[in-house]
């Protein structure tokens, strides 16, 4: 094949049936679409190529910067194609949460902007968070910016309808999967693809995959902060189901080892949970039937996400003391929790808890409750693994956006005997929604 431009290879990639000796289902092909074998390396260069496509010659004619809301692959593609235009391109984010991404945006000649946010990503409902803001600024006509808006722009989601659905249908040899499952970050290739599977066959089974509430995976959300997408409808999916991280890292050690797949955590989520909703359907079928997931990026930009979270994967001892050792059976039966209201009440004590606000410090300089203090999530799961970072006579009172990590702390101290530690309950957003007074730096 021979291209005039590294655009002209974007799209077209791969569909690769899993052996189903891997998976073990014995009445369904499962084949996964390699994504992460568009040039610059993830599912995003469609949309990054079909949002800014007709917009870069007159931004560079008018000296315009390429901006978007984005720490991951859409800022990484946006960035290279800015750079074939001789455009610059800024990286606006709250929270840039993988190491290597940072560093391989910086080496593109990104600029990165973490500016402060009172949630850990964009909620435009929320009209006096800095991210959302800036986010409406970008919007004004006549400014210096190309802003692709992926979260919002119906480009993101054509790149898919009219490229990734057409080709899995076209290697299907015109055929349509009985169910597609795709993991939900933007919401546009789960929509753009679910949209001309149906046009071709209604009764394709649409599975979304989500990051459970109280986890982490790169380029997927969760349940919460999906509504916040404005490509984001419910009505595309039949169901939504959770992973966590160690599920989405047990699916990316299985394409990675028994299937030559370099995958990211990503589209491990995507193979873990696909079988795993598959698996009861199977045990049902006389008939063949077809499945495909996506995989999305690949595995070198992640290893420090695999190194904080299984780092005997990477020739490293086992972490003691982690979140990661939780089950959710644990969890729930050792996590305390206090309302917005008891904690209101324990704070006016004369020997009010320590409260351990575990949000980034953008978020937290933005607005956070008086007399926390600020212990970012990761510093603070590096403290906890020397054993307990507070004394056992001070009672101590977590804090993060939703409620759900600082359980999970919460029940991990109290499990390394700590008498009195709380999570308080709906985190830092049922605190503000419910009155509680904020404070900015």
């Amino acid at each position: 094949m021979r291209y005039d431009s590294i655009v002209e290879a974007i799209g077209n990639t791969p569909l690769v049936r899993i052996d189903p000796a891997v998976h073990g289902l014995g009445h369904i092909d499962l084949y996964a679409k390699l994504e992460m074998l568009n040039p610059f390396g993830s599912v995003k260069d469609r949309a990054a190529w079909n949002m800014a496509r007709d917009r870069l010659v007159t931004a560079a004619d008018g000296g315009a910067t390429v901006v978007e809301l984005s720490s991951g692959n859409t800022a990484k593609a946006l960035a290279l194609l800015a750079g074939l235009h001789g455009l610059p391109f800024k990286s606006v984010t709250n929270r840039m949460r993988v190491p290597e991404i940072k560093e391989l945006l910086l080496l593109l000649g990104a600029e990165i902007e973490e500016l402060p946010g009172r949630s850990e990503c964009l909620d435009p409902t929320d009209t006096e968070d800095p991210l959302t803001r800036f986010h409406q600024a970008l919007a004004e006509e006549g400014g210096a910016y190309l802003h692709t808006d992926q979260y919002f722009n119906p480009r993101n989601t054509e790149a898919h309808s009219t490229g990734t659905g057409p080709e899995i249908v076209k290697d299907l040899d015109g055929r349509v999967p009985d169910w597609f499952i795709a993991c939900v970050g933007t919401a546009g290739s789960s929509t753009g693809v679910a949209r001309v599977l149906r046009e071709h066959d209604p009764r394709v089974g649409v599975v979304g995959l989500v990051a459970d509430k109280s986890d982490f995976i790169p380029g997927i959300r969760t349940l919460d902060e999906v509504h916040q997408v404005g490509l984001f409808d419910p009505a595309t999916y039949d169901t939504i189901e959770p992973v966590t991280s160690d599920e989405a890292i047990d699916g990316m050690l299985t394409l990675i080892r028994r299937c030559g797949l370099l995958s990211g955590p990503t589209g491990g989520a995507a193979y873990h949970g696909a079988v795993r909703h598959l698996r009861p359907l199977d045990a049902r079928l006389t008939e063949r039937r077809t499945a495909v997931f996506i995989v999305c990026d690949r595995a070198e930009s992640y290893l420090s996400y695999v190194r904080q979270r299984r780092p005997e994967l990477l020739g490293r001892p086992p972490r003691k003391n982690s979140v990661e050792s939780l089950g959710a059976e644990e969890t729930a039966r050792l996590a305390k929790e206090t309302t917005v209201e008891e904690a209101r009440r324990r704070l006016s004590e004369q020997a009010p808890p320590l409260v351990v606000d575990l949000r980034g410090p953008h978020a937290y300089a933005a607005l956070h409750i008086e007399g926390s203090v600020n212990i970012p999530d990761e510093l603070f799961a590096e403290l906890v693994r020397g054993g307990l970072p507070f004394a056992r006579s001070r009672p101590v009172l977590l804090a993060c956006p939703v409620g759900e990590r600082s359980a999970r702390y919460a029940a991990l101290l109290t499990r390394m005997g700590h008498p009195d530690v709380r999570s308080l309950a709906g985190g830092v957003v049922a605190w503000r929604d419910s009155g509680g007074p904020l404070v900015r730096d």
